[in-house]
């Protein structure tokens, strides 16, 4: 599985690296505090995998990393998607190291 650092992602958005941001949390969790991705419930994620995108990298982002990791393995496998990564430590990480305003529910 790819992984990507709350660090390395930071990094793409300020040099403005095409990617896809996906957090797969509750409803309640978004509406607390995110990231700025595009919301799409775990629940869902496989009935909506046609809104992912093929042609840049798909950064999934959960909680603390482990439902997206289960998240990601279900569409390599599912849909052979490659161009996946996880979001190490997800939104908890990212209000730890890159932006303590960050609500995390």
């Amino acid at each position: 599985m790819k992984e990507i650092s709350v660090i390395e992602l930071n990094q793409w958005r300020q040099e403005d690296k095409p990617h896809q941001l996906i957090d797969i949390r509750e409803d309640y969790e978004y509406e607390a505090g995110n990231l700025g991705g595009v919301h799409i419930p775990m629940g869902t994620i496989i009935e909506r995998q046609g809104d992912l995108s093929r042609d840049i990298p798909v950064v999934l982002q959960c909680r603390s990393g482990g439902r997206s990791a289960a998240v990601l393995t279900a569409l390599e496998d599912k849909f052979g998607m490659e161009n996946l990564y996880n979001l190490k430590g997800g939104a908890t990480a990212w209000a730890a190291e890159v932006d303590a305003t960050v609500s995390v529910a």
